[in-house]
This record gives C-alpha cells, sequence and structure tokens, in this order.
C-alpha cells in the first residue's frame, strides 16, 4: 500500500517542483523574446471583428506572453525521463516500482501528450511570428482527427473494445462506429480548450478535472493511469501557481492542445475498457468544459437562426465578463463550480461501480 501510495503521488510532487524551478528560465525567454501578439484582438467564429472580445482582452494580447504551457509539458516530460533513467542507472527496486510508464495503461496517453505538444507549440509559434495567424483551424482538426482516428482503431482492433459505458442500462454498442464517435468527441474535448481565456481559469480547471479522473482510475485499479492523471495535475499546479492574476503568461494552445488531448484518451480508458463510465462521467466532472463548448455552438447556432447573439460574447465566461463580474470573481467561481462537479463525478463513479 506505501509503494502504490508513493507511486500515485510522487511523480506530481516531482513534475510540481520540476514546473516551479523551469517557470523562470521559460518566463525569462517568453519576454525576450517577446512571445506575445504584436497586434491585439480577433475575429468572431463567423469571422467578423469580435467587438466584445477585443474590448475585455485586445490590450492584453499585446502585453502577455504566450506558450505558457510550455512549463507543463516540459516538468512531465523531465519527470518521466528523470523516473525512467533512475529505472535504468541503479538496481534500486523502489523506482521500478514507482515507475508508472506501462504499455497497457500509459503510453497512449503519454504519447498523445507529447505530439499534442508539439502540435500546439507550432501553432503558437506560428501565431507569435506570423500576427495572429497560427496552424490554421482546419490543419489542426485535420491532425486531431487523424491521431483520435488510429487510436479509436487501435482500440477497436487491438482491444476489441465495441462498447461505451451506459449508467441507465446496459452498455452501448457502437462496433466500428468506435472509431468516428471517438474522432468527434476528440475534438469536442479538444474545443474546450477555449476555456483558457482569463487569468488563473484554465489551470484550476483542467487541474481539477484530472484529479478527479485520477480517483476514477484507482475505482478501475488502474494505478499507473492514476499515477500519469496526478502527475499532470503537479504540472498544472506548477503553471496555476504563476498563472494567478496578474498572469505571468497564459497557457495557450501549447498547454490546452496536449491537456485536451490526452484528457479524450483517458475518457476512453477510464470507459468499457475496464467495464467503467468514464465517457458518460465527463458531462458531469467535465461540466465546465462542456458548458464552455456548449455556449460557442449555441452562440453560432442562435446567431445564423434568430439573426443576433445569445450571449453577449462566447465562451460563457467571457459573457459573466461582459456583464460587469470581475474576472477573478469568474474564475474562482469556476473553480467551485469544477471542484463541486469533480467530487460529484468520483462519488457517482463509485455508486456505479458497486451496483
Amino acid at each position: 500500500m506505501e509503494i502504490l501510495t508513493l507511486k500515485i503521488l510522487l511523480p506530481s510532487v516531482i513534475a510540481f517542483a520540476i514546473g516551479v524551478m523551469i517557470t523562470p528560465i521559460v518566463t525569462h525567454y517568453l519576454y525576450a523574446f517577446k512571445v506575445w501578439k504584436k497586434q491585439g484582438g480577433k475575429t468572431d467564429m463567423l469571422g467578423k471583428t469580435a467587438e466584445e472580445f477585443n474590448r475585455l482582452k485586445g490590450d492584453d494580447e499585446v502585453k502577455t506572453p504566450r506558450m505558457g504551457g510550455i512549463v507543463i509539458w516540459g516538468s512531465v516530460i523531465i519527470t518521466v525521463s528523470l523516473l525512467f533513467i533512475l529505472t535504468l542507472v541503479n538496481d534500486i527496486e523502489f523506482f521500478a516500482e514507482v515507475f508508472f510508464l506501462t504499455r497497457s495503461q500509459t503510453w497512449i496517453p503519454f504519447a498523445v501528450f507529447v505530439i499534442g505538444a508539439l502540435i500546439g507549440f507550432m501553432n503558437d509559434f506560428y501565431d507569435v511570428q506570423h500576427g495572429g495567424r497560427g496552424v490554421p483551424l482546419r490543419v489542426r482538426l485535420v491532425l486531431i482527427s487523424l491521431i483520435s482516428g488510429f487510436i479509436g482503431w487501435w482500440f477497436y482492433a487491438k482491444l476489441g473494445v465495441t462498447t461505451v459505458g451506459n449508467p441507465f442500462g446496459e452498455p452501448i454498442f457502437l462496433g466500428i462506429l468506435l472509431i468516428p464517435f471517438f474522432i468527434l468527441l476528440t475534438n469536442a474535448v479538444y474545443a474546450s480548450g477555449v476555456i483558457d481565456g482569463i487569468d488563473g481559469l484554465s489551470g484550476g480547471v483542467f487541474a481539477t478535472v484530472f484529479a478527479a479522473y485520477a480517483g476514477v482510475a484507482i475505482l478501475y485499479s488502474q494505478y499507473d493511469l492514476a499515477a500519469f492523471c496526478i502527475m499532470l495535475v503537479g504540472a498544472i499546479l506548477a503553471f496555476l501557481w504563476f498563472n494567478i492574476p496578474p498572469a505571468r503568461f497564459w497557457m495557450t494552445e501549447t498547454g490546452t492542445m496536449p491537456l485536451t488531448l490526452t484528457l479524450a484518451v483517458i475518457l476512453l480508458m477510464t470507459d468499457q475498457l475496464v467495464g467503467g463510465y468514464g465517457i458518460a462521467l465527463f458531462v458531469i466532472i467535465g461540466f465546465v468544459l462542456a458548458a464552455t463548448v456548449t455556449s460557442n455552438v449555441l452562440q453560432i447556432g442562435f446567431r445564423k437562426l434568430a439573426g443576433r447573439k445569445l450571449f453577449r460574447i462566447a465562451p460563457l465566461h467571457h459573457h459573466f465578463e461582459a456583464i460587469g463580474w470581475p474576472s477573478y470573481k469568474v474564475t474562482m467561481r469556476y473553480w467551485v463550480i469544477s471542484m463541486i462537479c469533480a467530487v460529484l463525478g468520483v462519488i457517482i463513479a463509485t455508486l456505479l461501480g458497486t451496483t
């Protein structure tokens, strides 16, 4: 039990410590190379000038560095590498027992995390270098669909997963349709990355969601996956330490891309692969993320059908800012809701696991 506890918690402590230590270096280079937009403002989802957003955030875009997500994936990669090296260079059994990177549970999410970090970094690099024009969205969606399509195929063809969990009855049979289903799921989760719009908001929400799925993984005896999730929490908290208002930098695609793609994989891994309900639980555990995506969809649909906007600005957290809520109040209330949903989700997962 002691080794299992250390296996789950130690990587998180290491990732947090490394994240805090590398942040001054990352910060130095972000400011030295002026890694922020050279011109503030953006267009909305229909290609028109986003007047409300530009009023709220336009000036900040030319003052706050992007690519803060480097702290997250940098600390994760260093932590995994350090633990791996320690298992190779000595014969101490402890390091082998706490190393959590295994073929059965964590190879796929870790590989997706690294790939997502590379794509996100590339997008932010071009975004800064080419006047706010990063990798086109359609290109990013194609890349995401290819990655998720391969993973969906792997789970279907190699691991024999053909259903998704249904808390209200028998598992829902998808068969080969699991592949397009997972492509859609991954793109939807990726879309929730737009929650990175207020200082401290995305870090607190993502940390809570991954912590909850660590709890779900423990319920399904996926201890390596739980350790991986908690390590991500440690890395995110290191980022959040410096992203609390006033933010030293923003996460942007460099951070949201690997986190959202990895989260989608974790949803699938905690579902029918182990007889669980990881995907269905996201409606509760990831309620804040789901609401963020839904607000964008509703905004576009309402504007096309009714000819006017449903919200002052989408996604929803910016709407609250637009109606007068201070940004810190939006952030703190989102944190509270996210924590409540996380606890509720783990409780429901526990009850479902005992029925």
